[in-house]
């Protein structure tokens, strides 16, 4: 009788997934907000060593036990998730959120492609691509190429991010080895972001900040998809991460009061239909874009 009340009560995995954004989306809103007294490399710095530090407290990894394997794997983790975060916070400094989001979630999209060689994805390449062009080709856009291709450059690292996730969780079990990627990637963002984050010891009020965006896009995001992931299959969590981008233009309208036109709103759907229709057209389970953090 108790299981059945618990499964009547537990909340929907659709719910989580979508909170999950939402809690990652308005943390890369919040640390937008931080870029003039921190820096963009600065945040990032912070924003990966307190989720270290919190994760590490939490789940108290068992180093001692890893192979040489689990430790490589670990480092490629670190790797991907310095240069995720970082290049992604760099080009907010002059990209809208919602755009950026947009462009970067062409790294997983060209993953799940990459998995298959079926002459439909060919098209979903092509309609990704066709929205990216609406902001490339646009002069009023107001996101710079440069921007742009720090976003992309994020995407790539986020297709990393990954498969370096998924290998590492077949050598370490449980969220150990998360913890311990995220204080290798802050090592890594240490030499950029070292000046910036200082800011906090004549500040300490911006520590709070720093902690707020380390909790909604790493802590508690990873949380909610893991929990998701227990309970749906990868197809269906690929589909509803492609309300990425959406919740991202949503969180940069009501946290940063950044407006899309027309174009960029174009641009957004295409790139979120191709991961749709993609992610719909493969049946075998694949790797899902699960959100950086």
């Amino acid at each position: 009788m108790t299981t059945v009340v618990q499964r009547r009560r537990a909340v929907p995995a659709p719910l989580l997934v979508l909170t999950a954004i939402a809690s990652v989306q308005v943390g890369s809103a919040v640390a937008r907000g931080f870029f003039d007294e921190l820096g963009a490399a600065g945040i990032t710095l912070l924003r990966l060593l307190i989720a270290a530090v919190i994760l590490g407290v939490v789940f108290r990894p068992k180093v001692r036990a890893w192979s040489a394997a689990a430790w490589r794997a670990a480092a490629l983790l670190g790797v991907a998730m310095a240069g995720m975060n970082l290049l992604f916070y760099l080009s907010l400094r002059t990209v809208p959120l919602g755009v950026a989001v947009t462009v970067e979630f062409l790294g997983p999209l060209l993953l799940t492609l990459g998995q298959t060689r079926r002459v439909a994805d060919l098209m979903w390449a092509l309609l990704a691509g066709g929205g990216v062009a609406l902001l490339g080709l646009d002069p009023t856009v107001t996101a710079p190429l440069g921007g742009l291709l720090l976003a992309f450059a994020a995407g790539l690292c986020w297709a990393g991010y990954i498969l370096a996730s998924a290998h590492l969780g077949t050598l370490v079990p449980g969220t150990g080895g998360l913890a311990v990627a995220l204080a290798g990637a802050a090592l890594l963002v240490l030499p950029f972001g070292a000046s910036g984050a200082t800011a906090v010891l004549d500040h300490p009020s911006l520590l709070l900040g720093a902690t707020a965006v380390a909790l909604l896009s790493s802590v508690f995001s990873y949380g909610l998809e893991i929990n998701a992931l227990r309970r749906i299959p990868t197809r269906v969590f690929g589909i509803l991460m492609s309300l990425e981008p959406a919740g991202a233009a949503i969180a940069g309208l009501l946290v940063l009061h950044q407006r899309l036109g027309l174009r960029e709103v174009a641009a957004l759907l295409l790139v979120s239909l191709a991961s749709l229709g993609a992610t719909l057209a493969h049946r075998d389970p694949v790797t899902p874009p699960v959100a950086p953090g």
